[in-house]
């Protein structure tokens, strides 16, 4: 499957190779500098080049994760996978055990 964006053509990779990829880029990157606000990324899958993630720890319910999803995460996600079509939040953030979202009273 190819992607043309205007400006480039990009080969779609297989989800078997973006996975181990996006993983060790949590791992090794996403997740260490989110972790000093006590905070995680998950993957949970990738379906046809969207990237389904969960935030956990103190990044569920923080009212900054969608900033940090398009301009930290999504930003780099696009550097590793340009055939990316989305990024993807399934995280419930109004509930866990210790989040910062707080409904109004």
């Amino acid at each position: 499957m190819k992607y043309n964006f205007g400006f480039k053509e990009v080969k779609g990779r297989p989800r078997e190779e973006l996975i181990p990829m996006v993983k060790e880029l949590f791992e090794k990157e996403i997740n260490p500098a989110v972790s000093a606000h006590g905070g995680f990324f998950t993957l949970i899958d990738i379906k046809d080049n969207n990237v389904y993630v969960q935030l956990g720890g103190g990044c569920q319910g923080c009212g900054m994760a969608s900033v940090t999803l398009k301009q930290g995460v999504e930003s780099r996600l696009r550097e590793v996978m340009p055939e990316m079509i989305a990024l993807i939040d399934t995280t419930d953030h109004a509930s866990g055990t210790n989040p910062y979202y707080r409904e109004g009273k």
